[in-house]
């Protein structure tokens, strides 16, 4: 085989984004997947975005990612989550046309001319002296490159459940990659076990909707990518309806069939998207479970029960789909099903996604424990451009928590580590109101062009509409209303911007109403942020033997040897340090500065 500058092996969303982030900068890279018919599957929810994954989408393609672009060009409902609530908490969703969406990520891949991609399945990491140098293939290839990034998503040592029946695949009827797994826990990778599932999807025609509750999405769609004004794409309707006491009898009746509840899976799941089988016994109080009724596709019959997830016997779970109103005849086409497999202890990254196992090994995605496309679009792209900057032996991209979204994802994996699949919620922000997804671009669109990702055009579109905002702001300082300027009337509740009749895009004219009638807390971030950064700035030596400081707790010790953070930011948030602990470490840190 040729050898390349990068290899990336996986393509699900993560190693999308890593694999182009690696060409666009001019290096040769292979992409090296198990079936390139599943490259960029959505596998569970056909949808992208929501609270706060629409945030880090947005954030993607400020830096010069691609899952904007791909959502953009596939969406079949669009809708702004939480409008009836403050702007820190807003977000965009899309329904996607799954099938679209797969064929076009694989259609971008192929047009990249730095990118090449091949099926095969790697078996290990080829490495010399704690270095990743390649990596080694089922059918015997034997790849060279300087870097490796690794985004195996839920493959490495994937088994699937429904009932008592179990396969070695990382999705039905997908082979897991089994040989991975165990070279790495071979070379001494810290290696655990996580589960998530999915549900059933039932046919279109079998179903009653008139017994469902419409759900549609915003009358006008909008963009998740910054490089366009506007998306014209079928609007389709999605349905609501509820489980009942006989669908919770079915499932309590049949709980030992369960693998979750028969000790089959050891892997703990995500606590914020339990499956059927976990509401019914954690929450017997509840009467009903709300259900999404999803299309997954224009021209597909493929309907996505939303919030059903289950790994109950497919017996019991057409059963229970049956007690559903409109669902009384559904037709199952692909069961539900839970998915057990590897992952690494996000302690051992740093936090450019560098491996502190192995030298030039990158990791991303669910393969870090996290749950979501956009969480693994995030750090594929990080992980990519880093990879990048490693091969020119330039100081690797690190996001403050303070800047993006995708800066705390990170901060939060390879600084607290994760033991259940880890999912992005605006309440992990300390500073969600500046982390609003419309001033994505403002955040990070002139970082991903000097990180040689975004091009003169998106930097012209960002200080042109940087330019429209101060105009705005301009007309409203300087014209009148009752005896206030415009301006300030805006900041009352109920005066709306709209009301002025302003000439100006939607998209600009909601910008500054949130900027007017938020001035105050934004204001109060920014301050805060300046104390925060005080910390952050303030780097610890990577030599600085902990061992040797006098008066840390054993417990402290062996955490700041763990992780070992760059910053005395990073230290302050490692769970379990105690405050005293991080007082002596910043005096030594003082210290060690002063004798250099």
């Amino acid at each position: 085989m040729i050898d390349y500058d990068a290899v990336v092996i996986g393509g699900g969303h993560a190693g999308i984004e890593a694999s182009l982030a690696l060409s666009r900068e001019g290096y040769s890279t292979l992409l090296i997947t198990q079936s390139l018919d599943a490259i960029g599957r959505l596998s569970c929810n056909p949808a992208i975005g929501g609270l706060a994954k629409g945030n880090l989408v947005r954030e993607i393609d400020a830096l010069g990612g691609e899952m904007a672009r791909l959502i953009d060009s596939t969406m079949i409902q669009y809708r702004i989550l939480n409008r009836r609530r403050g702007p820190a908490v807003q977000a965009p969703r899309a329904q996607a046309d799954k099938f679209s969406y797969s064929r076009l990520a694989k259609e971008t891949l192929e047009r990249e001319k730095n990118l090449h991609v091949f099926m095969d399945e790697v078996v290990d990491i080829i490495s010399e002296g704690r270095k990743a140098l390649g990596v080694l293939t089922k059918r015997g290839n034997e790849i060279r490159s300087s870097v490796v990034v690794l985004t195996t998503g839920t493959f490495m040592r994937g088994k699937i459940f429904i009932g008592e029946y179990e396969a070695n695949e990382g999705r039905l009827s997908e082979e897991a990659a089994n040989d991975l797994g165990w070279n790495l826990e071979k070379k001494g990778f810290p290696i655990g076990r996580l589960k998530t599932g999915t549900p059933a999807r039932v046919r279109l025609s079998s179903l009653d909707l008139s017994r469902m509750e419409v759900e549609k999405g915003d009358e006008k769609m909008r963009p998740f990518s910054f490089d366009y004004d506007e998306v014209e794409r079928p609007n389709l309707d999605c349905y609501i309806t509820y489980t009942n006491e006989e669908t919770h009898k079915i499932i309590r009746e049949n709980i030992n069939s369960s693998p979750l509840y028969g000790g089959k899976i050891v892997g703990k799941g995500p606590r914020y998207c339990p499956s059927i089988e976990d509401k019914v016994i954690r929450f017997p109080e509840r009467e009903r479970h709300q259900i999404f009724v999803e299309p997954e596709g224009v021209g597909s019959q493929e309907m996505y029960l939303n919030g059903l997830s289950s790994s109950l016997p497919e017996h019991v779970q057409e059963a229970f789909i049956h007690t559903l109103p409109g669902l009384e005849r559904a037709e199952v086409m692909r069961p539900g099903y839970a998915v057990e497999y590897d992952y690494l202890d996000p302690l051992y990254l740093y936090p450019s996604l560098e491996s502190k196992m192995m030298e030039n090994l990158f990791v991303a995605g669910q393969t870090n424990g996290t749950s979501g496309y956009e969480e693994a679009a995030s750090q594929g792209l990080v992980a990519g451009i880093n990879a990048a900057r490693k091969i020119r032996g330039e100081s690797a991209l690190v996001l403050k928590r303070s800047e993006s979204y995708i800066g705390v994802l990170i901060d939060d994996l390879t600084t607290k580590g994760t033991k259940e699949p880890y999912r992005m919620f605006t309440s992990r922000a300390e500073y969600r109101l500046l982390l609003r997804h419309d001033t994505a671009d403002q955040r990070l669109t002139r970082l991903g062009a000097e990180y040689g990702l975004v091009g003169k055009e998106k930097l012209e579109r960002l200080e042109e509409k940087l330019k429209r905002i101060d105009d705005v702001k301009v007309l409203l300082k300087a014209g009148r209303m009752e005896g206030k300027s415009l301006y300030d009337l805006l900041k009352e509740p109920e005066r709306h911007i709209s009301s002025f009749s302003i000439d100006e895009k939607d998209e600009i004219l909601d910008e500054v109403e949130m900027e007017v009638k938020y001035e105050g807390y934004i204001k109060r971030e920014e301050k805060e942020i300046g104390k925060f950064l005080k910390y952050e700035d303030v780097t610890i030596p990577p030599s600085l033997d902990y061992n040797k400081i006098v008066g840390l707790s054993a417990e402290s010790r062996e955490k700041f040897s763990s992780v070992r953070p760059l910053t005395l930011g990073q230290a302050m948030r490692i769970s379990g340090v105690r405050v005293s602990d991080y007082a002596i470490l910043a005096l030594a840190v003082k210290e060690n500065r002063e004798s250099e």
